[in-house]
């Protein structure tokens, strides 16, 4: 997961550096300057909003929701407690157990942390803390399905700004989609990529979006053959790997 508002250091620039103009040629510059202008990036290095929202101090102290008053679904308190086990401190099954309450409810709602806080045994405060400092866990309200588009440096040099602009277009105000900016994903050889439902999807192209978007409508697993998964590897077992896109 990657770290939400993570401050990002500024290397120093070498005096005879060459000029961006020099390096990207005219086309190549105006593309890189029409992409920062697409996307918003904030003065600390961060795309996600929210990150300087204030702090609510006249809220009463947190406690530990009363187990005799929250009712948790069944399948929900077993795959936190079976993810608490996992770990001789139980509040290192956090990610985990955040992680189980956004995939019954939909995003990281009050009630799904209050449930969360309740079987691990802690304020729902110390749970807040943890899902709003990591920008896969969604706090607000947000489509049943994410699409995460790289859109750094790899990514953006090869159409990535284009390709987010692109689905948000074709989604339009689709309340099933969350489609979302990533600072990066980590997947540079499938420039441009996205992440769609946890699937890595790539190299994508403009043509792409409608297939994804239908796949993804009707149920079928989206682009198949541009998923990361299928992709020839090195690794002696990755035949054993599971191929239908879970």
């Amino acid at each position: 997961m990657r770290v939400r508002g993570l401050r990002r250091s500024r290397a120093a620039t070498a005096p005879d550096a060459p000029a961006l103009e020099e390096v990207l040629g005219p086309e190549g510059t105006e593309r890189r300057r029409a992409a920062h202008r697409e996307v918003p990036r904030y003065a600390h290095g961060s795309r996600v909003p929210g990150w300087d929202d204030a702090v609510d101090l006249d809220k009463e102290p947190a406690v530990v929701p009363d187990a005799a008053v929250v009712e948790v679904p069944r399948e929900l308190r077993a795959e936190i407690e079976a993810a608490m086990a996992r770990y001789p401190d139980s509040r290192s099954a956090a990610l985990p157990a955040l992680a189980a309450a956004q995939r019954h409810h939909g995003w990281c709602s009050p009630e799904a942390i209050t449930q969360a806080a309740c079987v691990m045994r802690l304020t729902p405060g110390y749970l807040v803390s943890v899902a709003s400092f990591y920008d896969m866990f969604e706090t607000e309200p947000a489509g049943r399905h994410s699409i995460y588009v790289c859109t750094n440096i790899s990514c953006s040099l090869r159409g990535a700004d284009e390709l987010h602009a692109a689905l948000l277009a074709a989604t339009g105000d689709d309340a099933d989609f969350n489609i979302r900016s990533f600072e990066c994903l980590g997947a540079c050889d499938i420039a441009p990529m996205a992440s769609v439902d946890s699937v890595y999807i790539g190299p994508l192209e403009l043509d792409d979006v409608e297939p994804l978007l239908a796949d993804i409508r009707a149920g079928r697993p989206p682009l198949a053959a541009k998923q990361l998964l299928r992709r020839p590897s090195a690794d002696a077992a990755a035949a054993d790997y599971p191929r239908d896109g879970a």
